[in-house]
């Protein structure tokens, strides 16, 4: 894989914000940064507003892709500000459908391994003001992902990205997207080897035993 760079880091705590006559709280609006201090659980001065749906040792360095940003701006005719979906890194690259669950790579010191992909929510909207761009994120799988920490370390925005190792079960992030999201009838197989990925973060392992059970009860129902 070639052309990996990062193109900016971004680190941010929660704020209030007031979106169509609502106030709400979110760690979604970070600002550029020189360097991201990473740890194990968490980058220094980057928080989530809910940490029961963001957050933890399995989603500590989020990033997004910047080739989307094209896409978005194209598609919305309108600019994106920088860490517009709320991420740490934003890398060339690195695309859902260049990467897989348990690929690890080194950025600047730090070790970070891929978790899982992002499960996008309505506060991606709010960010960007536009009603219409979550649909499309979930429907593209133009999502972002996220890293665990093995090696804590400084990360500055000219830090070289470097793949230690690639994952032999080749699961992309792209893949499991697809099969949560569009794919109606997947097979059981499919299914199963996903799920028995180990680095796969927890909450989109439950994700999918879910799915593989609803869609067990639904052939027993056929029958």
């Amino acid at each position: 894989m070639t052309n990996q760079k990062l193109v900016y880091l971004s680190k941010g705590i929660p704020q209030d914000k007031i979106y169509n006559g609502s106030e709400f709280r979110s760690g979604i609006w970070k600002t550029q940064a020189d360097e991201l201090i990473v740890h194990s659980g968490q980058i220094e001065e980057d928080q989530v507003a809910n940490p029961q749906y963001h957050g933890g040792p399995d989603r500590v360095v989020c990033l997004y892709p910047f080739e989307h940003y094209a896409q978005w701006e194209k598609e919305f005719g309108q600019p994106l500000s920088n860490s517009a979906f709320g991420e740490n890194l934003t890398v060339t690259g690195m695309r859902e459908d260049q990467v897989c669950i348990g690929d690890i790579y080194q950025i600047g010191e730090a070790v970070l391994q891929i978790s899982q992909g992002r499960y996008p929510c309505a506060t991606i909207n709010k960010r960007n003001g536009n009603n219409l761009l979550l649909k499309r994120i979930v429907e593209t799988g133009y999502t972002g992902y996220f890293f665990r920490v093995l090696q804590p370390g400084r990360i500055t925005a000219t830090s070289a990205i470097t793949q230690l190792s690639a994952h032999p079960a080749h699961i992309t992030v792209a893949s499991i997207h697809h099969l949560y999201f569009h794919d109606k009838h997947p097979s059981q197989e499919t299914m199963q080897r996903m799920i028995e990925v180990a680095e796969l973060a927890e909450p989109w392992r439950k994700k999918l035993l879910e799915k593989l059970q609803s869609q067990g009860k639904e052939s027993v129902d056929a029958n």
